[in-house]
This record gives C-alpha cells, structure tokens and sequence, in this order.
C-alpha cells in the first residue's frame, strides 16, 4: 500500500520501504548499490512483527532525534470478517513503531508507547510533523470510517535537534526535490523535501534531523532542483530555520 525511501543505516543511499498485505510483511528493501535491492524484512523484527498486518500508512522518520530513521506503520485490513476464515488475522490492528538501533538494526517498541498507540483500529493515511513545535515528530493518523488520531510525541525531544524548511527562488517555491545534508560530531545525515508517500498522505515539508547529544551542526550543504549548491556553517541545534534559495538562512 504505502511506500517510502530513506537512508537507515548511513550508507548514503537511499532504501524502500513497502507496506503490504497481511501475511506479507512489511517491505524493507537495502539498495546495494549495484542496482539491486534486498528485502531484509524476513530477517530483521520488521518482518516477524508485521507479517500478521496489513499496512497502509507507512514511513521512514526519526521520533527519538537519535539520529536513525525509525519505521511506523498504520495497519488495518480490509474485510470486516477477515477473522472468522484467518483467525490470526483482525480486521482492526494496532500500528508498529520499530525503533532503529544503529548498524540498520530495528527494534519493535510499539508496547511501550502506551495504551493509546497500541489501540485496534483500521489505519489508512499517516503522516508525521511536529504540530506543537517542541522539536519531535507527532503523528496523525486516519481511519476507514472512523475518527482521526493526533498522536503527540512526548519525550522524543530529550536529544537534539535541526528542523530545515526550504524555500525557492529559481526553484519551485517549496523546495520539493532540494537535498539537504547536515554533518555534526556524531556523523552524516541527509534528507530529500518530497512530497506525497505513506498512502493518500503529506507529512510537514519542513526536514527534521535528530542530532542526538550534538548541540551543533557543523555544515549544511543544499543541492537546489535548480543546480544551486549553498553550505552553511555553525548552526546551533533545537531550532527551526529557514533556508532561502538565493540568501541562506534568512530566520
């Protein structure tokens, strides 16, 4: 259903993560960087603790500004009486937050966000932005006639953080396909503006990096649609700026 890229392991490539049908588990695809892509969802907790749901909403981000791109999934099946002929099987599911450890590892913590997060539901769209401005991700997600759910995330701001959010000049307004690298102590990181992904969903356009214990980022470098390239040098972290494509930072 929904799909996302990102890079969780810091090879500076960019990996596929699919949602799928129940039975299938999640898609998590390893660009090589060959040309060729390797699931290791039926090898990792991303596969064993999905294989049972059916995933719409899906993507790739940060909820604990550690630094590694975290998974989420919004799941719910599609047939009402799904468990009458595969009683393993629910029509409402939980969603899954699988937690990136470092080294492209992932752990499944979705017990511990509370009894609210783990309620059943028929999740379709999710989408991420940090709608009270404290520095972490919050999540929304919709449901197949049903209410929404605005998840606050509290607590995910114990570490640090840079938002970016880009604005055009001889690019489009928004910045849609600008690459953003930030460097800090603690390595590389790097982020696309895009929109869509998830399932029928927008997150914020604005890039969120967690910078964990690093109260800095030593460079930004931009790389425009356009062609124009920016660098930008000591920046302090917790904060949101914004990049202007002809004049730097400019708030």
């Amino acid at each position: 259903m929904g799909v996302d890229s990102g890079d969780y392991d810091g090879s500076g490539r960019a990996h596929l993560l699919v949602g799928n049908f129940s039975n299938q588990m999640l898609g998590l695809y390893h660009n090589e960087g060959t040309g060729l892509f390797v699931d290791e969802a039926p090898s990792s907790t991303v596969g064993r603790a999905s294989l049972l749901s059916l995933a719409f909403g899906v993507f790739f981000f940060d909820f604990d500004l550690d630094g590694h791109l975290d998974v989420f999934a919004a799941n719910g099946h599609i047939e009402e009486e799904i468990g009458r002929v595969q009683p393993k099987v629910q029509y409402r599911q939980a969603p899954l937050l699988f937690r990136n450890t470092g080294k492209g590892k992932f752990a499944n913590v979705t017990a511990s966000m509370g009894a609210e997060f783990n309620r059943p539901m028929v999740a379709r769209g999710a989408a991420y932005a940090d709608f009270d401005h404290d520095g972490d991700l919050d999540l929304l997600v919709t449901t197949n006639d049903g209410p929404a759910y605005l998840y606050r995330n509290d607590g995910g701001n114990q570490n640090h953080w840079l938002t970016i959010r880009t604005t055009g000049t001889k690019s489009n307004r928004d910045g849609i396909g600008a690459k953003v690298t930030v460097e800090s102590k603690s390595g590389k990181q790097w982020r696309t503006v895009h929109s869509g992904s998830s399932y029928c969903s927008q997150s914020d356009l604005a890039l969120t990096f967690g910078l964990g214990h690093d109260a800095k980022v030593d460079t930004i470098q931009v790389e425009w649609p356009s062609g124009t390239k920016q660098r930008l040098e000591n920046v302090p972290a917790n904060q949101i700026v914004l990049i202007d494509e002809s004049r730097g930072i400019i708030r």
